[in-house]
């Protein structure tokens, strides 16, 4: 059992960044599989970025690469999300999620994930 909490989100202009964390508290593993997803008003929640807790390896969503990088601090028991040049259509509320015994590779399907955090939103102004 884990517990996901997001913190970092906010009102920036087009062009600005934001850093997302998600502190986690509670037991991860190895195969522990991190990922950030986010949901606009109107659509689908989507996958933003994903990294395995072990490696660090990463994967991107192609609307975002280049832009965001996900990272982890074992240490701290803490995931970011670094958002740069940030655009208006990456207005949304992100969540955190997890997935405790990974399966090698990073999923982006929101099913595949366990555990939620209650979400931080994101505006960016145009």
């Amino acid at each position: 059992q884990v517990q996901l909490v997001e913190s970092g989100g906010g009102l920036v202009q087009t062009g600005g960044s934001l850093r997302l964390s998600c502190a986690v508290s509670g037991r991860t593993f190895v195969s522990t599989v991190m990922g950030w997803f986010r949901r606009a008003p109107g659509k689908e929640r989507e996958f933003v970025a994903g990294v395995t807790w072990s490696s660090g390896s990463t994967s991107y969503t192609n609307s975002v690469k280049a832009r965001f990088t996900i990272s982890r601090d074992n240490a701290k028991n803490t995931v970011y999300l670094q958002m740069n040049s940030l655009k208006p259509e990456d207005t949304a509320e992100y969540y955190c999620a997890a997935v405790l015994f990974g399966r090698g590779w990073i999923p982006s399907t929101d099913t595949d994930y366990a555990y939620w955090g209650q979400g931080t939103q994101v505006t960016v102004s145009s």
